[in-house]
């Protein structure tokens, strides 16, 4: 894998993490929705954020191949 696709892989992980962070502290907070709407967000946010934990660890593992 090349630098720049290792870097975009990485680049599109962190932000993932990021947004669906942000979402999940807001979905804590919030009292204008139902507890199964927070719930269901909450657990996109988790399995979202598991898919772009895994993708760093694929763009990482990629370090000494080159395709």
């Amino acid at each position: 894998m090349q630098g720049k696709d290792r870097w975009l892989l990485r680049a599109s992980a962190a932000w993932s993490v990021y947004v669906w962070s942000v979402l999940i502290k807001n979905m804590v907070k919030d009292r204008e929705h139902s507890l199964r709407f927070r719930l269901v967000h909450v657990g996109l946010g988790v399995i979202s954020t598991s898919f772009a934990l895994l993708t760093w660890q694929i763009a990482a593992s990629n370090r000494g191949s080159s395709d």
